[in-house]
């Protein structure tokens, strides 16, 4: 039986063409969309798929190139600017909203249509790659093994290399400065503020806190009131980060930041396949409670950009095949606690206590 019509928009970019080309390989057909048809239609002649091109002036707009469409995988960041049209097109046109974003305030706001969604009868899952659909699953496990946990920490290490839009990303994120969660309200702190030492899997390691999506995700998730994210760094990135902490104040400029997105443009290419086989992803996850109870769980994944391709594959096809959900969700609340361990390179996800 097949599926029925979806879309992948932003298949130009480098997750986005990823997911496309994986999609291919799985006999599925999207309609592979995004701005420019230079960009746009040589992959999907390539690939033998339709494909459609539109910018995200408007909803309306928007919502009428969605006609027939049962869902959209939103691809093209960065989200903060885009992810808004989209899914008002998508609530107007009556079709699933899934991206691949990790931007807190994305997933704020994509929180605060729950209504709507519902009254659409459609489902809003922001963050169906490897933001976040990891460390969410992390959390929702620890949450089941500690119930009455009050504090969250989560953590990930890996060696490969960003893309051009993580990086760009990172680059905004940095200047609105770090994010924690503390009593139930998300807080601004200083950009490489804290650092811990964690064993994510492969013995101590430092690292720093930095603005994950579980900030937001993790709660939604969890209801643990307190969250931080840190992030395995070396003595080198380390010393990056000093500096980056002392240019915060100018990375704040609109020209500062246009410049440094500009160089990544030039510079940043992602990972290529090689370096995808090469490097997997290793996530840790704590909690603990009023009493000081402590439970602690860890994971190894595939590089994240495997986990964001074959993730947000599996939660599209999900969907497709008449899941029975509607409203904001998470991947953890969409798909099951241990819908992490499902995906390619994926190992079982362990808890233990202390």
């Amino acid at each position: 039986m097949s599926l029925p019509t979806w879309m992948i928009y932003g298949a130009n970019g480098y997750s986005g063409e990823l997911i496309a080309r994986e999609a291919g390989k799985q006999g599925l057909s999207p309609v592979l969309a995004g701005r420019r048809e230079e960009r746009i239609r040589p992959t999907a002649e390539e690939l033998g798929f339709e494909w459609k091109t539109f910018s995200l002036d408007n909803p309306d707009t928007i919502a009428g190139y969605l006609e027939g469409v049962s869902l959209v995988l939103h691809c093209a960041g960065p989200f903060s600017a885009t992810s808004e049209p989209m899914v008002s097109a998508c609530l107007k046109a009556g079709a699933h909203y899934l991206d691949i974003t990790g931007e807190i305030e994305v997933f704020e706001a994509v929180r605060a249509r729950h209504a709507e969604a519902e009254a659409a009868g459609v489902v809003l899952c922001p963050g169906v790659g490897f933001d976040v659909i990891p460390t969410d699953c992390v959390a929702a496990c620890l949450k089941e093994a500690l119930p009455d946990a009050t504090h969250l920490a989560l953590g990930f290490d890996s060696h490969s290399q960003m893309s051009k839009g993580t990086a760009k990303t990172s680059v905004e994120g940095m200047a609105k400065g770090g994010k924690v969660r503390k009593n139930g309200v998300i807080k601004t702190v200083g950009v490489g503020s804290r650092y811990r030492v964690i064993d994510f899997g492969q013995g101590e390691k430092e690292a720093v806190m930095i603005p994950w999506g579980d900030i937001s995700t993790a709660w939604q998730s969890t209801g643990i009131p307190n969250i931080e994210v840190y992030m395995g760094i070396t003595p080198a990135v380390k010393k990056q980060l000093k500096m980056m902490r002392l240019m915060q104040p100018l990375l704040k400029l609109g020209f500062v930041q246009n410049y440094v997105k500009n160089r990544i443009e030039r510079s940043v290419k992602g990972p290529t396949e090689g370096e995808r086989v090469m490097y997997p992803t290793y996530v840790w996850g704590e909690v603990r409670n009023a009493a000081g109870e402590v439970r602690t769980a860890r994971l190894k994944t595939a590089n994240g950009y495997v986990v964001t391709q074959d993730g947000a594959l599996a939660v599209a096809k999900h969907l497709l095949n008449g899941a029975d959900a509607c409203g904001s969700l998470t991947p953890s609340r969409l798909m099951g606690s241990r819908f992490v361990e499902s995906l390619p390179g994926s190992s079982q996800l362990v808890i233990d206590k202390g």
